[in-house]
């Protein structure tokens, strides 16, 4: 759970923060961290009405089942995809055809133990809206096309989905509906994906694409859940999301993991750097929405479409609603015991989407008009007074320079900060290196800045 950390974010904005003893030490004058009127009105801009317009729309397709019928025009995963592939299509016409536009899909084997038993065609909706200057840099803003009842094979009973996860869809087609007014540096991709429920193979397909096609994921923000505001404990709640933020890939090379039980680093992912952003994008631009980090995979025991990507290597996060209500997810429609039971439109807060919706835009836009962060980056000071940070450049054009962050250990997020200019080594004066965990970030010459490298 991420304390509030506004008040100490909005100094590192205003100032650099410094301890008293190395404050005379300074000599680089530090740019303020930037916030951008644009992002200011893509936020006041989401809207209420047209996300609950797209989830109705998709709650009348009846069933978004990966093995429902697929050559229905109203009834249907197929349906579903194709109208989703419409709109996008229906955005970029009023942005002059910014939205590149694809599908990307692949049979799936069908296995008798699997949740496909027979192959089945994937098919994943693509719109990438193409960076000016770095247009193989991507922000992926990914949803789940997908819905399902109680039994996961049952791919033809009534499936609404409005929650989970038309609410996922609508975001990403809103969040596109506000950014295409804009060009960015780096490019934003909006993936519609399937058969989330049937394994997260949708997620595994387009991941396995961007690696051919050479995609440089900068992030990956995976909605699922974003409309619910009233919870199963009892709890309402629209003033909060909660972002789901791993840590160490399975994977991870054995003698990396010592490295890291070692020095520390855990608490320190890509992906968990993507969580902070979020959380300093929340504090800028969302004075009445809070974001929980929660470092975690996923909830206890369950999955979302971020996994295959974060499996490749990616920064990937799920953000979803604060309070779930289990009765309304995978369920059979029904009432028991006086209970509703089913994902149906009433369960839907459609304010609380749209600033769940308001909160992607702001989050990608900051990512994509920011560069890229820094590479390789070290860190040094073991016995010593004083760590040096070093750190390979920014590919991205228009860097100003970098600002280094550091915070204790008991922090969860970057409470100090120094902007040291357009170098690539820094040493911090009288900072214990074992006192404090170290970052450093690329700033634009917009103010913008990228997230935070943790240095090896």
């Amino acid at each position: 759970m991420a304390p509030r950390s506004n008040s100490a974010f909005r100094r590192a904005a205003a100032m650099v923060l410094l301890a008293p003893a190395v404050a005379a030490a300074q000599t680089v004058t530090a740019p303020p961290i930037a916030e951008d009127a644009r992002i200011h009105e893509a936020v006041a801009n989401a809207s209420a009405d047209r996300v609950k317009k797209d989830i109705t729309t998709l709650v009348k397709f009846g069933t978004r089942h990966t093995l429902s019928d697929t050559m229905s025009t109203t009834r249907g995963i197929g349906a579903a995809r194709r109208w989703i592939y419409g709109e996008f299509q229906s955005i970029s016409k009023q942005c002059g055809g910014c939205l590149e536009v694809r599908y990307i899909e692949e049979v799936w084997k069908g296995s008798p133990t699997g949740r496909i038993k027979d192959d089945v065609n994937v098919v994943n909706v693509v719109a990438i809206l193409r960076g000016a200057t770095e247009p193989n840099r991507y922000i992926v803003h990914t949803g789940d096309i997908d819905s399902r009842v109680t039994d996961v094979m049952n791919g033809t009973s009534e499936s609404p989905g409005a929650n989970d996860n038309a609410s996922g869809v609508a975001a990403l087609l809103e969040a596109a509906r506000l950014m295409s007014k804009h060009k960015y540096a780096a490019s934003v991709a909006f993936v519609a994906l399937s058969a989330e429920e049937q394994g997260l193979f949708g997620g595994e397909i387009v991941a396995k694409v961007a690696q051919k096609e050479g995609w440089r994921i900068d992030a990956v923000i995976n909605n699922d859940m974003v409309g619910n505001s009233r919870g199963i404990d009892g709890v309402f709640e629209n003033t909060k999301a909660r972002v789901f933020a791993p840590g160490l890939p399975a994977n991870t090379p054995p003698a990396e993991l010592r490295r890291i039980l070692t020095n520390g680093g855990e608490l320190d992912t890509p992906s968990r750097q993507l969580a902070r952003y979020i959380d300093l994008v929340a504090d800028r631009y969302h004075p009445n929405m809070d974001v929980e980090i929660i470092y975690r995979l996923d909830r206890y025991g369950r999955g979302g479409h971020h996994t295959p990507f974060f499996n490749l290597g990616a920064a990937a996060v799920r953000l979803m609603e604060a309070h779930e209500d289990y009765t309304k997810q995978h369920q059979d429609l029904r009432t028991e015991k006086g209970i509703a039971y089913g994902d149906v439109l009433e369960g839907v807060d459609f304010d609380y989407a749209a600033k769940m919706t308001a909160l992607d835009a702001s989050v990608l836009m900051s990512l994509a008009w920011a560069p890229a962060a820094p590479d390789s980056a070290t860190i040094r000071g073991s016995v010593q007074p004083s760590p040096t940070l070093r750190w390979k450049a920014s590919p991205s054009p228009d860097v100003m320079g970098y600002r280094i962050y550091w915070r204790k250990p008991s922090e969860v997020n970057w409470t100090r900060s120094r902007f040291v200019g357009n170098v690539t080594e820094h040493t911090l004066k009288n900072v214990i290196i074992d006192n404090y965990f170290f970052g450093v970030a690329a700033v634009g010459k917009n103010g913008q800045e990228s997230l935070v490298a943790f240095p090896r």
